[in-house]
């Protein structure tokens, strides 16, 4: 796999997770506002589904996403308010789980690079405390993300 999920640790409370697209920045930012073009890729592993996403794209704005696996009845829901909308380049919120692994609210920033045609997706989540943030990455998060980028770039190709 040529795009590799990264993953770095830039402080006591952050997990910064990069990963580049074979797509040009305004593609790779619409599928990432756009809830037509979400719920195509944000699943994580298989068997997930998104019945809702709902975005309101700009600063105060606030989004839904909701998952559901019908097989294991399982679900998981999350929500937050926009703090930044800087089309194409940044997307910054505050925001938290329903079911609260992550150990409260956390502030997410998505800074979308180009280069020749590929897009760099650098995604920096500061949590609550540093126990969150250990506790947020021993879930496997980062697994499923790859699973739902994998899918990402699936759409890519076929909005090229």
């Amino acid at each position: 796999m040529a795009n590799k999920l990264e993953i770095t640790l830039p402080s006591d409370r952050e997990i910064c997770i990069t990963r580049s697209f074979d797509s040009p920045r305004r593609l790779v930012w619409d599928c990432h506002t756009k809830p037509e073009l979400i719920r195509r890729w944000m699943l994580g592993p298989p068997g997930w589904e998104m019945p809702v996403c709902e975005i309101d794209l700009r600063v105060g704005g606030k989004y839904r996403y909701e998952w559901e696996d019908r097989s294991r009845g399982k679900t998981m829901g999350m929500g937050g308010v926009f703090t930044e909308v800087t089309a194409p380049a940044r997307l910054a919120a505050r925001e938290r789980f329903d079911d609260d692994w992550t150990g409260g609210e956390t502030q997410v920033s998505q800074i979308f690079t180009e280069t020749a045609g590929i897009t760099t997706l650098t995604l920096t989540i500061l949590y609550a405390s540093r126990q969150a943030r250990d506790g947020a990455a021993a879930t496997g998060m980062t697994d499923g993300m790859e699973h739902g980028y994998r899918r990402l770039d699936d759409v890519l190709a076929t909005l090229a």
